[in-house]
């Protein structure tokens, strides 16, 4: 007969959650790359450069930010579906926005990027606000 005894795996530990190697922190920084460029779009943008750059960065922008913020408003889609639905949600609003202007006969690029930049703010400040902080109470003995 052979003898069992209890032994932990180094699995247990949760040694897979930290990876070493060189891909543990690259969302992150794609995260604050795509940030930088979104920024960069709109700045070229409102200030109105003539830069080569400034339409495909604007375009970023006006993806980007309505996408971030519908995002961490969908927190509890897996992450694929809350990519598309991120995605249609910015088509969506960035429509809104230019149909919205050319009804009030008030286009212009730089009313747009203010409008998306708006209601993109609106949209994160109110997922910060619905958030509860710190622990929440549980009822016992119900």
């Amino acid at each position: 007969m052979q003898t069992i005894r209890g032994t932990t795996s180094s699995t247990a530990d949760g040694a897979e959650g930290a990876r070493p190697g060189p891909g543990r922190d690259l969302a992150p920084l794609l995260a604050g790359a795509a940030t930088a460029v979104g920024g960069f779009g709109a700045v070229l943008a409102l200030a109105g450069s003539d830069s080569p750059l400034r339409g495909p960065l604007t375009l970023f922008y006006l993806l980007a930010a309505p996408a971030a913020a519908i995002a961490a408003a969908l927190r509890g889609l897996e992450p694929f579906g809350r990519t598309i639905a991120a995605l249609a949600g910015s088509v969506i609003v960035n429509m809104l926005v230019a149909q919205g202007m050319l009804a009030l006969h008030s286009w212009s690029v730089r009313g747009g990027i203010v409008a998306v930049t708006a209601i993109s703010g609106v949209l994160l400040l109110l997922v910060l606000l619905r958030r509860p902080r710190g622990r929440t109470t549980t009822r016992q003995g119900i």
